[in-house]
């Protein structure tokens, strides 16, 4: 029998702006009945691919941790009282390979990444007695997103699928199985998850 209770809303918001986070959650209370999220899966993501750090403009890394670590921060702090109050909770940062030094782009993906696991392990030491668990998962060379640049720039990087041990890429499938895994596994907290095909 389907819940009639349950309503789901979308929202549009620029998740590096710090007023449009505090009103996107003013509008989730609103329409949830002063509730909060029971699970933040922080998936926004940037990545320009600049390999030389000489030609990487002071800009371009200030928007890279605004987006994929800054978000993540502004949407944990604003979850995490509710989480608390509630005694659950489940948060999920998306990170990458790069953030343990692989990958196939510029030092600022690469630390804005590492910024979201040093986060991550940070707030699971800390909510753990809460009962809200932190994880990230961190995926290799995912296909199908639009985000892999066309062969010949991955030849001889671990992007290259003549390196990953399994021979292929990764799926968006297979990265939603280990968020769903993670938002069902109460016992597992602090742990980065390399989704890699075997790459180290």
């Amino acid at each position: 029998m389907q819940d009639s209770s349950r309503q789901v809303t979308s929202h549009r918001v620029d998740v590096s702006n710090a007023h449009d986070i505090a009103t996107l959650y003013e509008q989730i209370q609103s329409l949830h009945e002063q509730s909060g999220p029971d699970i933040l899966i922080s998936n926004a993501g940037y990545g320009k691919r600049i390999l030389n750090i000489v030609d990487i403009p002071l800009e371009e890394f200030e928007k890279m941790i605004q987006v994929n670590l800054l978000s993540s921060f502004l949407l944990s702090k604003l979850a995490v009282p509710y989480m608390v109050s509630q005694q659950w909770g489940r948060i999920i940062f998306m990170s990458s390979i790069a953030g343990i030094g692989g990958g196939i782009n510029g030092c600022h993906y690469a630390a804005s990444k590492a910024g979201l696991s040093g986060m991550m392990k940070n707030l699971a030491t800390k909510l753990a007695h809460d009962g809200v668990t932190v994880n990230d998962v961190a995926p290799a060379m995912i296909g199908d997103t639009g985000m892999i640049p066309d062969a010949k720039f991955l030849e001889g990087t671990p992007g290259d699928v003549s390196n990953i041990p399994v021979g292929r890429l990764g799926t968006p499938q297979e990265c939603a199985n280990v968020v769903m895994m993670l938002c069902k596994t109460g016992y597992m907290t602090g742990q980065s998850i390399l989704l890699a095909g075997g790459l180290k």
